[in-house]
């Protein structure tokens, strides 16, 4: 008799899911809307870039993914923007707050204004804590869910980007292990995601790269890029990661672990 072999189709890893992702109309965030998408979720996109969003709801299926303007900064648009979501699918299983901005990388913290400070943080960590709060109101009562935030290696060192900006992810981290701390209880799970630099229009523009920059990587012959985060909000956002919680997943080929410019493994010696 003739062996006949099945192939198994993976179960897709986000299947049946209900996910928003903020500032998910470009860049890392778009990169996330469309992992998602792949693995069986229904996504709605935050951000204030209506062009940018309708397209990628275009190009991926309007029965897939929809877009709501918002401001994370705005408590009323993104109490709208929840309730739109459960309007349209009946409930939230994940919540990823991607959105956020840079400011000018003024070395000088005289140099730096309260009015710049005050819109990064209103943006990267007041955006978060609204997304947080509000994605909360809807989870408790089903006592499940999801939430990521789109950290940063600022998060964890010091010396790498302005003094707003590591302000302001520091401010997400301590936000996201308090609210694991509290909303255990519910099963609902609170993580961050913290990657190195990335090739994006944001991050170019700050620190004055071109096309042919290239970033450190003490990943030998590794290079880091929005889907690599992607993976990283999958696994955070899928039951593959049910006994996670008030975790900082830092995804920088172990950049942070090593002072490139002093030690026995610096900078010279490995490019030697």
């Amino acid at each position: 008799m003739a062996s006949s072999t099945s192939t198994s189709i993976p179960k897709p890893r986000l299947e049946n899911k209900v996910a928003i992702v903020t500032g998910g109309a470009q860049s890392i965030g778009e990169c996330i809307v469309r992992s998602f998408v792949k693995h069986g979720a229904k996504v709605v996109i935050l951000d204030v870039k209506d062009d940018l969003g309708e397209l990628v709801c275009q190009d991926l299926g309007v029965e897939f993914v929809s877009f709501v303007h918002c401001d994370v900064t705005v408590e009323s648009d993104v109490e709208n923007a929840i309730n739109a979501t459960i309007a349209k699918h009946g409930k939230l299983d994940i919540m990823v707050n991607n959105a956020g901005i840079l400011d000018e990388p003024k070395l000088s913290i005289l140099d730096n204004d309260k009015a710049t400070f005050e819109r990064v943080i209103s943006v990267n960590l007041i955006g978060v804590f609204l997304g947080t709060k509000h994605a909360a109101r809807v989870m408790i009562p089903k006592c499940s869910g999801s939430i990521i935030t789109t950290a940063s290696i600022c998060s964890i060192i010091g010396g790498f980007a302005s003094h707003a900006y590591t302000s302001s992810k520091h401010g997400v981290v301590g936000l996201a292990k308090n609210v694991a701390a509290e909303l255990g209880k519910y099963q609902i799970r609170v993580n961050c995601i913290s990657p190195y630099v990335i090739p994006t229009p944001l991050s170019m523009k700050f620190f004055n790269m071109d096309e042919n920059s290239s970033v450190y990587s003490n990943l030998k012959g590794k290079t880091l890029g929005p889907q690599d985060i992607a993976n990283a909000a999958l696994f955070l956002a899928s039951d593959e990661s049910e006994y996670v919680s008030g975790h900082n997943l830092v995804v920088d080929g172990g950049y942070t672990v090593l002072n490139p410019a002093f030690g026995l493994f610096s900078l010279d010696k490995i490019e030697s």
